[in-house]
């Protein structure tokens, strides 16, 4: 058997794509996956994983929080109770180094050989040094999307930014007509002035190391982010395989929970294309003013909607969400007849592939970019952070299937606003054709030819980069 080892950062948004790349990669003949983490990690992986599989394994590498001033059950970052303790969860995972050491060395000593690879999370991208120390095959996989990756190797690495009082600039690595606003830059990556401070070091690092890599896949279709991914090869100077969306399906109503079903039955009540979805993802949360603002723009939009709500910013993000204090008074009760708000949780990939959508209010993360246009559902975007800035543009100014509603935190929105953007994009037709002309482009390069048809380009790509991993891995250890 061929083993090749998943290593993904401690995150809910990075933990799911490389699930799906397992799955993927253990429908190759002869091979199995062992994917390694921290016990919680595992455990959310578990319950993610059938219980029929037999090719797909999880590994736990002993981690306390404590031991690195986290709180207590903090190991990913949506469990985390302020984004500071981000950077302390990213240094941590270098903990794990010696644990992830005797873990390939006991399989080494199973199976007779080494793994095939490792596939390692930006994140983690220390893992490359075990790899050259241990001779195996090394792989970064980005689980954002090409333009996405490129342009924060590039503003991390050279910070253009700082280089021009000019509000617009260009970026490394990206053809000359690309430019970004200074409104696109995350406030992390703001603060860091291009000075090597502890924030700055740590991301810098991470990203020189993922450079020193094999090679590097990518959660995205070629034909979809051709400037992204062309972008990509030029600022690591990788060879870079474009290998999704990495999605999974939607799951049948009948698994899921009771607040779920019940969402899901209410939408089956809509009209086709009449709903608006709000979510931002597991880690984002708005203010409580600019909640209320948003609440006030869903009720004059005149629209259908299901929103995800959470505590806002400043609040404990796992506590009883307070719709008496967080929303305008009596919000719900108006609302109640063509509005769902959901607390904390809503079964996302089936509401996006559910007919009753017609857009989808958004973070522009992107998972959530994915999975939305992989269903044809154009974006009401507001990104917040990171690369959710450059998903956004490519959406906006590439794909045309997208209008921003705001960027960042700072300051406030007016529910005027959201009601007319809302409203531009629920009746945009040429932007809902060109999102549907988007989702049939992901779902072709994910199709797996029949009758000596074509495969995909994803899964050409796919099928090239493990070819030519196993053509290193019987160099170097002759088998």
């Amino acid at each position: 058997m061929k083993r090749v080892i998943l290593f993904p950062f401690m995150a809910q948004g990075h933990l799911i794509p490389f699930m799906q790349l397992a799955h993927l990669i253990s429908h190759r003949k002869g091979y199995t996956v062992t994917i390694v983490n921290t016990p919680s990690n595992i455990d959310t992986l578990r319950s993610l994983l059938p219980s029929t599989s037999t090719t797909i394994h999880l590994s736990s590498l002993p981690f306390n929080p404590s031991d690195h001033n986290l709180p207590p059950n903090s190991e990913s970052t949506h469990t985390l109770p302020s984004p500071l303790h981000i950077l302390t969860l990213l240094r941590s995972s270098e903990s794990l180094r010696p644990h992830f050491i005797r873990l390939l060395s006991d399989l080494s000593s199973s199976d007779g050989r080494p793994p095939l690879c490792i596939i390692a999370d930006v994140f983690v991208a220390w893992t490359v040094e075990v790899a050259r120390d241990l001779g195996i095959h090394h792989a970064v996989f980005t689980t954002c999307g090409g333009c996405g990756t490129a342009a924060y190797f590039s503003l991390w690495l050279h910070s253009p930014h700082l280089k021009t009082p000019d509000s617009s600039f260009g970026v490394p690595g990206f053809p000359d007509g690309f430019r970004l606003d200074r409104s696109q830059i995350s406030g992390v990556l703001k603060a860091s002035r291009g000075a090597d401070d502890e924030r700055s070091y740590s991301f810098r690092r991470y990203i020189r190391l993922s450079m020193e890599s094999d090679a590097m896949l990518c959660n995205t279709v070629e034909e979809v982010e051709a400037l992204g991914v062309k972008a990509l090869r030029v600022v690591s100077g990788l060879p870079v395989w474009a290998v999704g969306p990495l999605l999974r399906g939607p799951k049948p109503v009948s698994s899921l929970n009771h607040d779920s079903r019940a969402c899901m039955e209410w939408m089956d009540s809509r009209a086709r294309g009449s709903v608006v979805y709000v979510s931002f993802g597991s880690q984002n949360r708005v203010t409580a003013s600019q909640m209320r603002e948003l609440a006030l723009g869903l009720e004059m939009s005149g629209r259908d909607f299901v929103w995800v709500v959470r505590a806002p910013v400043g609040f404990d993000p796992e506590e009883e969400f307070r719709a008496e204090e967080w929303l305008p008074e009596g919000f719900e009760e108006r609302m109640k007849n063509r509005g769902v708000v959901v607390r904390g949780w809503a079964p996302q990939v089936e509401i996006l592939s559910h007919a009753s959508v017609g857009a989808f209010l958004s973070h522009c993360g992107w998972n959530s970019v994915l999975e939305s246009l992989s269903n044809g559902v154009p974006v009401i975007g507001w990104p917040m952070g990171a690369d959710q800035y450059y998903n956004a543009k490519v959406m906006v100014e590439e794909l045309g299937v997208c209008v921003e509603l705001k960027r960042g935190l700072e300051g406030e929105i007016d529910g005027g606003d959201v009601a007319r953007v809302v409203g531009v994009v629920m009746d945009g037709g040429e932007m809902k054709r060109r999102a549907v002309e988007v989702g049939v482009k992901m779902r072709a390069a994910m199709g797996g030819g029949e009758g000596g048809e074509r495969r995909g380009s994803s899964l050409e790509a796919f099928d090239d980069f493990f070819d030519k991993v196993e053509a290193f891995y019987n160099r170097i250890f002759h088998y």
